[in-house]
């Protein structure tokens, strides 16, 4: 890839999307909750330098040009609640993968809906894109939901492809299509 992606700082009526900084403390503990990470495809962190790594990780994803990762914090009291990326962007191919995680006391609010909604808008109107790709553990029901609000369509499904807490795993894959995604003018459903 050639070029950096700066990540987006963008807004919605309830969230703002962000770089991450040095001073987001709560990315540790996010990561760090087995039970936020319980169809998560790797361990929850025992170690709080993994949130070095992981900012590191974002900011040089950013330079390379490869995807962006922004913070989510709630507008109305500035609380980290979590984030939500764009991965292995390939200019060439025109096609992405969108990851997100989000703390539990943020769940059913629609904030994933409403942060992932603002990011694929930014996404497909800055860097074209045609498809972006996105997957799930087929227990996760909730993030499935997040994923069919925002116009994603489920493709298939990956048989026993990780292994989530010693328990041997199928994953959904869903995929949204740059013509297949709503018009701009039309709000995300956030519920």
């Amino acid at each position: 890839m050639s070029g950096s992606l700066p990540t987006p700082s963008l807004h919605t009526p309830r969230l703002r999307l962000r770089a991450f900084e040095d001073a987001d403390d709560d990315l540790f503990a996010l990561h760090s909750s087995a039970h936020v990470l319980r169809y998560w495809d790797a361990p929850p962190w025992s170690e709080p330098a993994r949130a070095e790594g992981f900012i590191a990780a974002c900011r040089r994803m950013a330079q390379e040009g490869t995807g962006a990762r922004p913070a989510v914090e709630r507008v109305s009291d500035g609380a980290f609640i979590g984030w939500c990326g764009l991965s292995g962007w390939n200019p060439h191919h025109r096609s992405a993968s969108l990851g997100y995680c989000f703390d539990d006391a943020a769940w059913g609010h629609g904030y994933a809906t409403e942060a992932a909604g603002a990011l694929l808008r930014w996404a497909f109107d800055t860097l074209d894109l045609n498809r972006v790709q996105a997957e799930t553990d087929t227990r996760n029901l909730a993030s499935a939901r997040v994923l069919e609000k925002l116009g994603f369509v489920r493709e298939g499904t990956l048989r026993e492809n990780c292994v989530v807490n010693g328990d041997v795993s199928d994953s959904w894959v869903y995929g949204l299509l740059g013509r297949d995604r709503r018009p701009p003018s039309e709000p995300v459903p956030t519920r």
